[in-house]
């Protein structure tokens, strides 16, 4: 941040930030930037949290409750509310705070309940933060540890303290998942039906205010996207933590390429949700109804994961096919998101490592509020360890304590200054916390780095090139094989797509000088002062194969003067479903693609034909990130990149059974040249 801001200076912040208002939905004062940690203001927030509870007594859990939707189908909800000190239910109506999930109630009590063990809870919450391998190899074990010190536990269950200072709070399941009647429904139609069922039936009972708002991770931070595009006049804030305004190409299908989260995520909530809620049958609630649901559909969704296993495109059953095409219920519960609707006011909170790191990032962009109605926050963390080390110096505030603020701003109406913050508050990798007005952040300006065949004599891989800022004059047609790319199994992406797990290996997880041994690597020169990279990248690379499909994965790295290659941001893309959509995506003044999004239909399909040059422009996730001094850029080339991507078999054994491991060439020709597109604060040589 100290880069950018000596390179635009405090008036040109001012400027930038005027001209972004003028483009606001709703005219509004700009928020000044304020430090991560939210200064005073944090130091108020994190007190209020922690500090004697309204209601100090234990908090009153209404299990199982039945909750009837349109249709006649139950849901069944935990219903948390406060009681005060002489143990009386609190009758006042509160504010509201709904939870929908897929993940069982029933899981998010036992979070809830570990988390509230008298004196043991807050007690190993201090032990796991002050237990840091910083600086050892096993440092990304604390990375991953602190993730529960960082308030990320409370917003996945229910937090008492929460509810303790005036809300009620509601976990409910899903449709088809928990101890929820009928199927689920995965983002579709009915089941958004379901969220604005619940949000007015909350809005309507005796202990609410009906003022709502919506809290949880992953699938229930998609939720509260999709509810927010609609408005409901009940739903007052959101705060989604990891969700996705496109899943389709965060994780369903980036690039074309299928990868392994996906089925075994599906797998998982088909498992859990056929075990009925302990705490209901204990109860008695018996739901004869739910059994007859789970009995018919004991694995939902898993038909298309093995119609998905077919040998060929044109052998892919019909109702795959079917729901592959625009305008069916499935590919538009993962395409139809509109977050250019949203008017409520919206705190989300992603990682540069999450699956979902592309719609995170651009979500602050997209949502077309005042920066005092929206927040970002991109911290450097995967799926499984949102928030790590928030509420440690220097740091943004727990997520438990950002999300109650904002609660009681826009559900309470409290002036606690939670709207002044950030706006947007990143980790900036090869840096550390900084806050922006906006991402990308202003003063950006893209540049082609060309990858050139000259050796760079900085890498180890099957070619090292390297990159410079002037077209190269040499030719190369370099081969590179998806055997040899095996070498993923050990890289960043394969720890993204294990959600953090392989991110425990620090020879995997941080350092990309194993994956590449199996690609082509191009580098540049150092760079002399910090050299800022802010938004979404793309790679254009001139093509050739054996067959007629491809597949091809990119990196964008930092590398360190002792050699780390460190990966900033990453891209795949199946070569025959090149066809970009033109009017979702961005080009710079030069007609190079910035923001890429493709159609990724059968129906534009383009085959690949043996021994033809083919271009095409490889979308790269959204990046933050400075080159220190002394550092260089890097991009590296791949032909695979299981687990976190790879060709889905009918694509892969399309053309035969030998294209699943046929080498692949990228063609260095000066008259057609391969290229980076990068946002840079300032020119590279």
């Amino acid at each position: 941040m100290r880069t950018f801001r000596r390179g635009l200076g405090r008036v040109g912040v001012l400027v930038v930030a005027a001209a972004m208002a003028a483009l606001w939905v709703v005219p509004s004062t700009a928020v000044a930037e304020s430090a991560p940690d939210g200064g005073e203001l944090g130091r108020q927030w994190t007190a209020a949290h922690d500090g004697p509870a309204k209601y100090p007594g234990p908090v009153h859990i209404d299990f199982d409750v039945p909750i009837t939707m349109s249709d006649g189908t139950v849901l069944k909800a935990n219903i948390y509310r406060p009681v005060d000190a002489a143990g009386n239910i609190v009758t006042e109506p509160l504010p509201t705070i709904l939870n929908l999930t897929p993940y069982t109630k029933f899981v998010s009590l036992i979070a809830d309940l570990a988390l509230n063990i008298p004196v043991l809870s807050d007690a190993l919450i201090e032990l796991v933060n002050r237990f840091d391998f910083a600086g050892t190899p096993f440092d990304s074990i604390t990375d991953l540890t602190r993730a529960l010190s960082g308030g990320a536990a409370r917003t996945f269950g229910a937090d008492r303290k929460l509810v303790q200072h005036g809300y009620t709070y509601i976990v409910a399941d899903v449709r088809g998942t928990g101890y929820s009647q009928g199927a689920w429904q995965f983002f579709q139609s009915r089941e958004g039906q379901d969220t604005l069922e619940m949000i007015d039936w909350a809005s309507k009972q005796p202990w609410s205010d009906g003022n709502i708002g919506m809290s949880g991770i992953s699938y229930s931070g998609i939720n509260q996207f999709k509810a927010a595009e609609q408005n409901p006049p009940a739903l007052k804030a959101i705060f989604p933590v990891e969700g996705s305004t496109d899943t389709l190409t965060d994780v369903a299908f980036p690039g074309g390429g299928l990868g392994l989260f996906g089925p075994l995520y599906i797998a998982g909530v088909d498992l859990i949700s056929n075990f009925p809620d302990p705490v209901g049958i204990a109860l008695g609630h018996l739901d004869l109804k739910w059994l007859q649901d789970r009995v018919a559909t004991p694995l939902e969704f898993f038909d298309y994961i093995l119609m998905a296993l077919s040998l060929s495109v044109d052998s892919v059953p019909a109702p795959l096919k079917e729901q592959l095409l625009p305008g069916s219920s499935l590919r538009s519960a993962f395409t139809d998101s509109h977050p250019e609707r949203i008017q409520v006011p919206t705190f989300a909170y992603g990682g540069w490592q999450d699956i979902f790191a592309s719609s995170s990032a651009r979500s602050f962009a997209d949502i077309p509020l005042p920066p005092e109605r929206k927040k970002l926050i991109m911290g450097d963390t995967y799926h499984f360890n949102p928030g790590s080390g928030l509420g440690n110096p220097g740091r943004p505030p727990r997520l438990d304590v950002l999300q109650m603020a904002w609660y009681d701003k826009w559900l309470k109406g409290i002036d606690n200054g939670i709207d002044e913050y950030g706006p947007v508050a990143l980790w900036q990798q090869g840096g550390g916390w900084t806050t922006a007005p906006a991402f990308p952040r202003p003063g950006m300006d893209y540049q082609r780095m060309y990858l050139s065949p000259t050796p760079s004599g900085t890498a180890t891989s099957v070619y090292d090139g390297s990159l410079s800022a002037g077209k190269p004059e040499g030719a190369a047609r370099l081969t590179v094989s998806p055997v040899a790319g095996l070498t993923s199994l050990c890289s960043r992406d394969a720890a993204v797509e294990s959600a953090g797990v392989i991110g425990l290996l620090n020879f995997c997880g941080r350092d990309d000088r194993i994956h590449e041994l199996g690609g082509l690597t191009f580098t540049g020169a150092p760079v002399e002062q910090p050299t800022v990279l802010s938004g979404p990248i793309t790679v254009h690379l001139n093509t050739m194969y054996d067959n007629i499909e491809g597949y091809w994965a990119v990196t964008v790295n930092d590398v360190a003067p002792n050699g780390q290659s460190t990966v900033l941001a990453s891209g795949q893309l199946a070569a025959s479903l090149r066809a970009v959509d033109e009017a979702k995506s961005a080009k710079d003044a030069d007609g190079d693609y910035t923001h890429t999004v493709y159609k990724l239909t059968l129906a534009d399909r383009q085959t690949l034909v043996p021994g033809q040059p083919t271009p095409l422009d490889v979308a790269v996730n959204p990046v933050d990130a400075v080159l220190q001094p002394g550092h260089r850029l890097r991009v590296n080339v791949f032909a695979s990149n299981f687990p976190r991507g790879f060709l889905a078999p009918p694509m892969l054994f399309d053309g035969g059974i030998l294209n699943a491991v046929a080498p692949q060439h990228l063609v260095l020709d000066p008259s057609a040249p391969s290229f980076v597109n990068v946002p840079l604060s300032r020119p590279l040589g």
